[in-house]
């Protein structure tokens, strides 16, 4: 009977604590992204989301979210959810090989497609896009499309 009670006990307990609900919960949005222009129909399209320029567009120092979709046409939409009020930017990368990661040859240009939020311009002449001209800010559910890059701009 004593195990009975104690587990009655331990259940009401348990049941009161996810019941309560945090008075200054910070909200937060879902952030849809549409990547456009895809060549191929296999493989993967990988995204990572930044919240600083630490590491972006190429490593996961500043990623607060990421993940793969299967390519199953000339688009895909990923749906990443929890993100708080904030400034975030996009990197994109069309994964032929699996790796997760933009595949560049000896001089750093990309062998795979790519894509960054806010569309910015790549060339040799502008180099890697910065956090402060790919970002964007998120205060409500946002949308935002991506046209993917196979080469870079001239």
């Amino acid at each position: 009977m004593k195990i009975n009670r104690l587990s009655q006990v331990l259940l009401a307990s348990l049941l009161s604590f996810t019941c309560i609900r945090p008075l200054n919960a910070e909200p937060t949005s879902k952030l849809t992204v549409v990547v456009n222009g895809i060549r191929h129909q296999k493989g993967q399209i990988c995204l990572r989301i930044y919240d600083s320029e630490k590491g972006f567009p190429l490593s996961d120092r500043s990623e607060v979210q990421s993940g793969c979709t299967r390519i199953t046409g000339k688009s895909i939409t990923k749906h990443f959810y929890g993100l708080k009020r904030g400034t975030y930017a996009i990197a994109v990368v069309d994964d032929q090989n699996g790796n997760q990661k933009l595949d560049s040859d000896f001089f750093g240009i990309p062998k795979e497609g790519f894509g960054i939020s806010n569309n910015p311009k790549v060339s040799i002449q502008t180099g890697t896009p910065k956090f402060s001209k790919s970002s964007f800010t998120v205060t409500k559910n946002t949308t935002v499309n991506i046209d993917l890059k196979y080469s870079l701009d001239p």
